[in-house]
């Protein structure tokens, strides 16, 4: 451990972050990994598909952009471009977590795939749904206005997820991600009290880390085989809150958390920030772009364990003016302060 480098730790953002405002974000500053980009658009030529160049090029379109295997492999390079441009000199990488479609960027860029295989299992994965989509999701905030999580609020919108046979997709922060199967999503639609814009279905959304995935799990079991995975080079934080360390990893288990756990179960990215920052001690949390949609999440899990005095949405933008623990790459006031 360098004294003289700030610890980081690497968040990736998943899906629904490369949108109509983030539009553009690869062509911006992105010399540094043009051959990684080179290497992706070719194997998209070969599958027939719009390059990622191409796609960031065109006017925003979310029958195109959205759909998640152009979304998937979009977002991703965009996390690389981001990931390549982090000073080495001045900062340290302790460790890498991603939310939900983020957990591929993340063992991507921990050294747990190859550049060949980083793009086969994010574009396989991202593809699964490309002819139907199964179920979807819908967010609902379960916070105050200080971004102080409810526990009444929370414990009513599970016993609805319950009522309905939804699923809790993902734990974000001040949010429930639900999951399920469009008939119960309808429902919840209806019985949810709304709050501003909420529930809100994200567009071009599976029933994903629900059991509804259960065929896609198999099927990418069979198309991405156990040699695809490695140890990871830097420690890994899933979204259990597990950790993945180098020298302790089994790979059959990564490969079988990957490909199975994590595809039908919730994915709890609220514990993964918490193991984080409490096991880690980083000097700062660096969120990848395109987008800064992870920053409300990470925020309120912050609040939610009072980290560095922080509990409340007040305090949280008062240090961040001060001198940001959260760092975006999409904002370039923060970016310039770890970027090449």
């Amino acid at each position: 451990m360098n004294k003289n480098k700030k610890r980081i730790i690497v968040v990736c953002p998943g899906r629904g972050s490369y949108s109509e405002e983030t539009s553009g974000y690869l062509k911006k500053e992105s010399k540094i990994v043009k051959e990684q980009i080179k290497f992706i658009d070719q194997k998209r030529v070969e599958l027939n598909e719009p390059t990622v160049t191409e796609l960031d090029k065109m006017p925003f379109k979310k029958t195109l952009h959205m759909k998640g295997e152009n979304a998937s492999i979009l977002i991703y390079s965009c996390s690389l471009k981001d990931f390549y441009s982090i000073n080495n000199s001045s900062t340290e990488i302790v460790a890498i977590a991603g939310n939900s479609m983020g957990w591929y960027s993340a063992l991507s860029f921990s050294g747990a795939l190859n550049q060949l295989n980083s793009f086969k299992v994010i574009q396989t994965m991202g593809s699964m749904m490309k002819e139907s989509i199964i179920g979807g999701q819908i967010i609902y905030p379960i916070i105050n206005e200080s971004w102080v999580i409810d526990e009444k609020i929370n414990n009513q919108v599970m016993e609805l997820i319950e009522e309905v046979g939804a699923h809790v997709s993902i734990h974000y922060g001040g949010y429930l991600v639900i999951g399920g199967a469009q008939e119960s999503l309808d429902s919840l639609l209806k019985t949810l009290p709304p709050v501003k814009h909420y529930p809100y279905q994200l567009p071009y959304h599976g029933a994903f880390h629900t059991p509804l995935l259960k065929e896609i799990s198999k099927k990418a079991k069979k198309l991405l085989n156990e040699k695809i995975i490695q140890k990871p080079i830097i420690p890994l934080i899933d979204g259990n809150g597990r950790i993945w360390l180098p020298w302790s990893t089994d790979r059959k288990e990564l490969w079988h958390y990957t490909f199975e756990s994590q595809v039908l179960k919730t994915f709890d990215f609220s514990t993964c920030i918490k193991v984080a920052i409490k096991e880690f001690c980083p000097d700062h949390l660096v969120l990848l772009g395109p987008g800064n949609s992870l920053g409300g999440a990470v925020a309120q899990t912050l609040i939610k364990h009072k980290w560095n005095d922080i509990d409340s949405k007040e305090k949280f933008l008062k240090k961040q003016n001060e001198l940001p623990y959260l760092i975006s790459m999409d904002l370039h006031s923060q970016r310039r302060l770890i970027a090449i």
